[in-house]
């Protein structure tokens, strides 16, 4: 059924400005200036799975339309509005549709094969600035078929020079991971192992009986789970449990968190999703765990991102998305990096990779965020 939202724009003062832009949550443009001491607001609207409503007639929803509102024939006052309709068709059949891009990169962004060897450089030298500890251990947190599985395989695809599938992938609706499996990132051939581990568990749910529990999370991130224990909602983990950890030390536990959306299903999630991300990150964050988020399957919702993945920091679409993606995980979008894992794809892309290998290095900021606060006071912390 189609769902339907209205948003309300307001402008005051047009005749005064010399130019008033306004962006909205959507993605559309506004554009209001004086014209001969009178106000014409003009915009742009290109937006995907929208359509809107003027003097009742409704535009074409899933493609680009351009529209000029103008107040030509008689002055706007101080106190003017003016409203649009925008209603959404039904987003989850739509396809991506082309959207017009960014004058320049959201974010600043280098690529190609020199950003690549950095990259690699920066990760395969990461050890954690912690003499308790070899290796940081980053948990991979998010919905079912998010694509947690796949971007560890992805990362790991990147050191060994060929896409490979190390953490086994589903491809049906129920988590395919039930077991909590650690992942030591080898680096090149011939070299140590990187300084990080990526944790895989079963996929978090909107419910107690839908995914992984709350209280099974706190479980590992203390430290407590073992290696290969497999999750049951109606078996929690307790100190009864085989393999339990009564005294986990710190190299047992988890040093960051990494949630993982799937930008193309961030619309189309369970409403309780978002209560039950923001009861994890109230947990975690009392346990003095810093989080970030990945924004995967970016290419699925930006037909110029799935062409050229360079596109990825232009496209009105994945920046749109990564905004919604804030919103849902309740944290601020400068923590959030979009990345493409491979799924289809034999061989390796190099600005693929730099994608992938980037997002490492936004998780490795963090988790060494978890030793410097540690450090100085490293016998007084318990994490219980």
């Amino acid at each position: 059924m189609p769902i339907t939202s209205s948003v309300a724009l307001c402008y005051k003062g047009l005749a005064r400005c010399r130019s008033l832009t306004v962006f909205t949550s959507l993605s559309s443009s506004f554009c209001g200036r004086p014209q001969g001491g009178k106000a014409i607001l003009g915009f742009d609207v290109s937006l995907y799975g929208f359509g809107f409503t003027f003097g009742g007639q409704k535009t074409s929803p899933f493609a680009k339309s351009s529209f000029t509102l103008g107040a030509a024939d008689k002055d706007v006052p101080n106190t003017e509005s003016t409203s649009l309709t925008a209603i959404k068709e039904d987003a989850t059949s739509a396809k991506p549709t082309l959207q017009p891009k960014l004058e320049e990169q959201s974010r600043i962004w280098k690529w190609e094969g020199e950003q690549k060897k950095n990259l690699m450089k920066t990760v395969s030298s990461y050890r954690p600035s912690c003499e308790e500890v070899t290796q940081a251990r980053v948990l991979l947190l998010g919905p079912v078929s998010s694509g947690k599985s796949s971007f560890i395989s992805s990362v790991q695809s990147v050191f060994n020079g060929r896409v490979t599938n190390r953490a086994m992938v589903g491809s049906f609706s129920g988590s395919f991971t039930k077991k909590l499996q650690s992942f030591s990132i080898r680096a090149q051939k011939g070299e140590e192992d990187t300084g990080l581990v990526l944790c895989d568990i079963m996929g978090v749910g909107d419910g107690a009986l839908t995914g992984l529990t709350l209280h099974d999370i706190l479980s590992v991130i203390k430290g407590h789970v073992p290696e290969g224990h497999k999750f049951s909602p109606d078996k929690p983990v307790t100190s009864e449990t085989a393999g339990y950890v009564k005294m986990p030390s710190l190299k047992d536990k988890i040093h960051c968190v990494a949630f993982v959306v799937d930008a193309s299903k961030i619309l189309t999630y369970p409403k309780g999703l978002g209560a039950t991300f923001k009861q994890l990150r109230e947990h975690i964050s009392e346990l003095g765990i810093h989080q970030v988020a990945l924004l995967t399957h970016v290419d699925q919702i930006c037909p110029e991102t799935a062409k050229d993945i360079t596109q990825v920091y232009k496209s009105w679409n994945v920046q749109d998305m990564l905004y919604k993606s804030a919103a849902l995980l309740g944290m601020s979008p400068s923590y959030i990096v979009p990345v493409k894992n491979y799924s289809s794809q034999l061989d390796l892309d190099v600005n693929t990779d730099v994608l992938l290998l980037g997002a490492v290095d936004h998780i490795l900021q963090y988790t060494d965020l978890f030793f410097q606060d540690y450090k100085p006071q490293h016998t007084g912390i318990k994490m219980r």
